[in-house]
């Protein structure tokens, strides 16, 4: 219960000014005349200013309130090593215990720095804050933070915590602890496929120096480079671009002896493959309706450097026209199919047949070119099954069927049961009808001893399509020459674009298209496991996340072709994934996050920030124990640290139950006041 005095003026405050004002230059000029009864006359005139200020006691009832304490228990992925965990649940057990027998003071615990595949390192502070949010702060008496020290949000000054409190840190973990990682120092994004790229990184070693390591660099899983680097010490990695899209490198060094985790021995760049231009050879047999199909669709396409031929003159074709009035231009053969043949990703044969044009040795060239790695796709019409197709030449080695006649019936394409897996012709619209929705062909060619089934198929469930490997390469047939009735619009058309781009690009290796694959995908907060396959059935999939964890996954059928899982992703970092056949890399955030950037405890972070605050960062592991210091109250101190021992500042602050108000010049009270005064003023007169 608290007593005081309250004024509540009857006349504004500048009349009670200057009242007062002439009040004291009447007691000086009574002083100065030495005027009988001065001192009574000017205690009359100060109760009358006294009474025109309303001066009233007052009492309030007041129930204090209590001081809160907050504990910030530190979750993040770091704290997963060693006994750091274990270590903070004890710490955290005595700490509440200890805070709870201190009288009229409230604990709030509050976890943070959990892994959420969005935070890049850990943030306590802001858990702090937010624990603290709906308490005013001349009730905070201090903060508490159990961590490894590594804190990635800590505030430039005490000031900017928004509280005068002390704040400790109980540190979990060993001091002597060692490490290893790999940190990369620089790495491009992008790089253009079949060039160089360099990646600069270094041996970081915490806790020991003058250390070797062997470290290995690994793209897409494939050994390129192995050196030995000792601690401190930078490289650099020439790095092969192979394919467009991710090409994932991974660096990683040999473990350390007693290391704290091998998790960031491996660090992981990712380099976006880009190609420069695709080059195309386009060669176009004896002239058709269809004839341009091809050519526009090259040609549409920015990242396509299109060669295209039309054989319009064969050499035995003699209509006596003088050579000087030809306006044609030489067909460049030896340049091209055996000089630079190895510069094109592509080589397309529009309805060619034998003319003459290209001797029997260069379509050797073109098997072995196939074999090596190259791509062939062959756009058939009756020319493939001539007496002069490109099948009765060295190439028939690489071609998947053998054509033995040519029929001319109306039908519609369908997906066969493979196609229907396979990324080329997986969903093309319109499949999903019967028949499909889009246009009829109205000639095939009839074929025999295929290498492997089709993806299409026409007249009578007759091979239409054939997507085919052959060593290193890859070979497309098409055995209709009518897709430019899809391209015409002929009865609605047909997906001809999405067919004929995909197929081009399945033939130039675009990774997306390939039938076995392994993905890893990022879909919102989730990670998304994809095998795409054309088998019925898929093995599970180990999934090893950034910190090393590891779960077996079982994959649910999805489209055609595609299997598919999906989990959180948590973490940031290289996620791994493998089916025991394949593997697939994914990294999730930033490359090199910084929670396993540094991963040894340590009190050098807080300690500035603790210590402005009269705080300490102490280690709470002593040997193979947990012991915290001395829990005490503090009311009036700067310093709540000290050996053996961390303080809470305890408040003061209460809530005004009620207030009581008793006015002194009110009613009979005041008017006796003022009345005696002025007659004891009357009687000092009447002396």
């Amino acid at each position: 219960m608290n007593y005081g005095i309250a004024f509540t003026p009857l006349v504004p405050s500048i009349v009670l000014w200057l009242a007062l004002a002439a009040i004291v230059v009447i007691a000086l000029l009574l002083a100065v005349a030495r005027a009988r009864g001065a001192a009574v006359r000017v205690a009359a005139l100060a109760l009358f200013l006294l009474a025109l200020a309303n001066p009233s006691f007052t009492r309030e009832d007041r129930d204090p309130l209590t001081s809160v304490a907050a504990i910030v228990v530190d979750k993040s992925p770091s704290q997963n090593f060693g006994n750091r965990n274990r270590e903070a649940t004890q710490a955290q057990e005595a700490l509440v215990d200890g805070l709870k027998k201190i009288k009229g003071l409230d604990v709030r615990v509050v976890e943070a720095g959990q892994a959420d595949g969005e935070t890049d390192g850990t943030r306590l502070f802001g858990a702090l804050a937010s624990a603290l949010s709906d308490v005013p702060v001349d009730r905070v008496a201090g903060a508490f933070l159990i961590t490894d020290g590594r804190v990635h949000d800590i505030p430039a000054n005490a000031a900017a915590l928004g509280f005068q409190a002390p704040v400790h840190a109980l540190i979990t973990g060993q001091k002597d602890e060692r490490d290893r990682r790999i940190a990369i120092t620089a790495a491009p994004r992008f790089g253009i496929v079949g060039q160089m790229q360099t990646i600069t990184y270094r041996l970081d070693d915490q806790g020991v120096s003058g250390e070797r390591a062997r470290v290995t660099v690994r793209r897409d899983g494939e050994v390129i480079n192995e050196r030995t680097l000792s601690s401190g010490q930078s490289a650099s990695v020439d790095v092969d671009i192979k394919h467009a899209g991710p090409n994932i490198v991974e660096i990683e060094a040999s473990p350390l002896e007693r290391e704290l985790t091998p998790v960031n021995n491996r660090a992981v760049v990712a380099i976006d493959g880009v190609r420069d231009k695709l080059r195309v050879l386009l060669v176009s047999g004896e002239p058709h309706s269809g004839e341009r199909t091809w050519r526009n669709l090259l040609k549409s396409d920015a990242s396509v450097d299109l060669v295209h031929f039309t054989i319009l003159r064969p050499p035995e074709k003699q209509d006596g026209t003088p050579i000087n009035e030809l306006s044609l231009i030489a067909f460049p053969t030896r340049e091209l199919f055996q000089q630079k043949i190895n510069e094109f990703q592509l080589i397309i044969f529009d309805r060619y047949a034998r003319q003459g044009v290209l001797p029997i040795a260069y379509f050797d060239n073109i098997a072995r070119y196939v074999r090596a790695g190259g791509a062939v796709l062959v756009s058939a019409g009756p020319d493939y099954a001539s007496n002069t197709s490109i099948w009765r030449t060295p190439l028939d080695s690489v071609l998947p069927a053998e054509p033995v006649g040519v029929t001319e019936k109306p039908f519609y394409a369908h997906l066969s049961d493979i196609g229907k897996r396979h990324p080329v012709t997986r969903g093309l619209e319109g499949s999903a009808f019967e028949p499909p929705h889009w246009s009829r062909f109205f000639r095939t060619v009839d074929t025999r001893n295929s290498v492997n089934p089709p993806v299409m198929t026409g007249l009578d469930g007759k091979p239409l399509l054939f997507l085919s490997r052959f060593g290193e390469g890859r070979v497309a047939l098409l055995l209709s020459d009518h897709i430019w009735l899809w391209a015409r619009g002929y009865e609605g058309g047909g997906p001809h674009l999405d067919l004929l781009r995909r197929m081009s690009h399945w033939l130039m290796k675009q990774p997306d298209l390939d039938e076995e694959a392994l993905r890893l995908q990022v879909q919102g907060k989730n990670l998304v496991v994809v095998r795409q396959t054309m088998a019925d059935s898929v093995q599970p999939v180990s999934v090893t996340s950034p910190s090393g964890v590891s779960q077996d996954l079982t994959l649910s059928a999805g489209d055609p072709g595609e299997w598919r899982a999906s989990l959180p992703a948590n973490e940031l970092g290289l996620w791994q994934a493998t089916d025991g056949t394949l593997k697939a890399l994914i990294n999730v955030g930033p490359t090199n996050p910084k929670e396993f950037s540094e991963v040894t405890s340590t009190t050098e972070t807080l300690r500035p920030l603790t210590q402005a605050t009269g705080g300490n960062a102490v280690r709470v592991v002593d040997g193979n124990s947990v012991e915290l210091p001395r829990i005490v109250p503090s009311r009036s101190a700067s310093v709540f640290a000290g050996d053996g021992w961390m303080g809470v500042r305890m408040r003061d602050a209460s809530v005004v139950k009620g207030v009581g108000v008793l006015p002194i010049f009110a009613g009979l009270i005041g008017l006796l006041l003022l009345l005696g005064a002025f007659a004891a003023t009357w009687a000092r007169e009447g002396r």
